[in-house]
């Protein structure tokens, strides 16, 4: 469904119509109903790049099966979980803002666009089988993590995930699981909530519209934005421009020329997936199942076995596998995206990421020439049985790594977000890659506190705040909160359809 209406000289402009913009516009006007808002999309239809259902995982990244977030042990061989807790109530923020946009008609018919779908981490190999215990032991002793299971035991995870033990040989394995994990399917819920947002006063949505310009202004910032359709430019002035492009953030940042912007550099990396439909197969396999990650991989690639509910029907999703590419955009992007990028102030930063990351290079090469038995003997590493007949290979989304220089060296942000902030608070953009929709409230959340701090600092709005994110203001992560966030999570849980925590 394209979209085609505007506002003249907005409190707000967003750029880009993925799960980021759709909470931060849906957050702002129910804090604040009088702002004027409006949303410039690329493609014909909204949410198609990186929050597209079949551009990303749809893990409702919660720490529970990713072992990215625990990546070494401790001296004494414990291992730890602060990042995990932390990701965590990070994401128990988007569910509860999501069961307010469901409960308030903004986001309608949740089973659309979130399902239960248990979570499990898989490990083979004596060294990796202790390391699940030591996490294990780390994560259950947390109220988040009560729920969660641990076994060595083949006929318990033949129970929970069949395809993970059939043919497999006498080699140690071990797995955790906790019920309550989610597929999610970020697109149809970024529709939703840019659809509700359409429909309020004020706010207007252009899909079709690159935006070709940001200028600042005394009063905030110029954009320029072109028709793809008639090629006429429209001009437009807002106090606030939010870049939410996914891969196209970096050259619109660059555009701007704000400080804060020098000597970033964006390293892309497209994706692939093997997907079953054989019904057979699919039914037999009720979870997604993350693995240990792989030598030289960037952190989103690490390998996992998906069950995934998109387009009203299950499937399953095994990968990512990486792909070469220099576009920053799957849909709208160009090959020259890449090399357009690079500006005098980040061309030693991404030299010397090319020098320094060379076997990331390698695996991009190694992955960009694989065949489909190359892939295969991948997946039989989840799936042992696995047969080719059964599986195909499509392309999924791309992610610009971002690359910044971080005590005076560079480096790839392989995980989580960089939300880049003017000094006078009028624009914000968003880089970097997994696991940010999963995390995307809490992220729009630090935006508002940083550049909208007078929306929080009323009575009346932060009454408003309470009622969409219950906890944002609480630390739910402190032992005595346990009751109070058992009691939050399930009352979410409820409206979503999710069942109990």
């Amino acid at each position: 469904m394209s979209y085609s209406t505007h506002v003249e000289n907005p409190d707000v402009v967003l750029i880009g119509s993925g799960v980021m913009s759709a909470n931060l516009g849906a957050m702002l006007k129910r804090l604040e109903p009088a702002l004027r808002i409006q949303v410039y999309e690329v493609t014909a239809d909204l949410a198609q790049e990186s929050s597209h259902g079949w551009n990303n995982a749809g893990t409702g990244h919660a720490g529970i099966c990713e072992l990215s977030y625990t990546p070494n042990r401790e001296p004494d061989g414990t291992v730890n979980v602060s990042k995990v807790i932390e990701i965590f109530e990070h994401f128990e923020h988007s569910r509860q803002f999501w069961s307010y946009a469901t409960a308030n008609g903004m986001a309608p018919n949740p089973r659309d666009f979130i399902n239960p779908v248990p979570h499990i981490s898989f490990v083979h190999g004596e060294e990796m089988v202790d390391f699940l215990r030591a996490r294990h032991e780390g994560m259950s002793r947390h109220h988040f993590f009560r729920g969660m299971e641990y076994t060595t035991d083949r006929e318990t995870i033949g129970r929970w995930a069949p395809l993970l033990v059939e043919g497999r040989g006498s080699v140690p394995i071990a797995a955790t699981k906790m019920d309550n994990g989610t597929d999610v399917n970020f697109g149809v819920l970024s529709r939703k909530l840019l659809d509700w947002l359409s429909r309020q006063e004020g706010c207007g949505i252009a899909s079709g519209h690159r935006v070709t310009g940001l200028k600042k202004t005394g009063a905030g910032w110029e954009v320029r934005a072109r028709n793809l359709s008639t090629g006429e430019v429209r001009t437009n002035r807002a106090k606030f421009v939010f870049v939410g492009a996914g891969g196209g953030s970096l050259p619109l940042l660059q555009k701007s020329g704000i400080p804060e912007a020098k000597g970033l550099g964006g390293f892309p990396i497209g994706g692939q997936w093997l997907v079953c439909d054989n019904p057979e197969i699919v039914k037999r396999h009720q979870a997604k199942v993350y693995g240990q990650p792989l030598d030289a991989a960037p952190t989103m690639a690490v390998p996992h076995l998906d069950t995934r509910i998109l387009d009203g029907k299950q499937t399953l999703l095994f990968g990512p596998f990486a792909a070469w590419t220099t576009k920053f955009l799957h849909k709208e992007g160009s090959i020259t995206d890449l090399p357009l990028s690079v500006r005098p102030d980040n061309l030693f930063t991404l030299v010397n990421i090319g020098i320094h990351n060379l076997d990331l290079v390698r695996y991009l090469v190694q992955q960009g020439t694989q065949s489909m038995q190359d892939r295969m003997d991948v997946l039989h590493v989840f799936y042992p049985a696995a047969q080719p007949g059964d599986w195909k290979l499509i392309d999924a989304g791309i992610r610009v790594q971002a690359i910044k220089k971080t005590d005076g060296k560079a480096g790839i942000v392989h995980y989580g977000t960089e939300v880049i902030t003017s000094a006078d608070h009028s624009i914000s953009a968003l880089l970097g890659a997994s696991p940010g929709a999963s995390v995307s409230v809490n992220i729009v959340l630090e935006v508002v506190k940083k550049c909208f701090p007078h929306l929080l600092s009323t009575a009346e709005g932060k009454a408003r705040m309470k009622e969409m994110i219950p906890t944002y203001d609480e630390d739910i992560r402190a032992p005595e909160m346990a009751e109070r966030f058992r009691e939050v999570s399930r009352k979410a849980s409820e409206i979503l359809g999710l069942g109990g925590i």
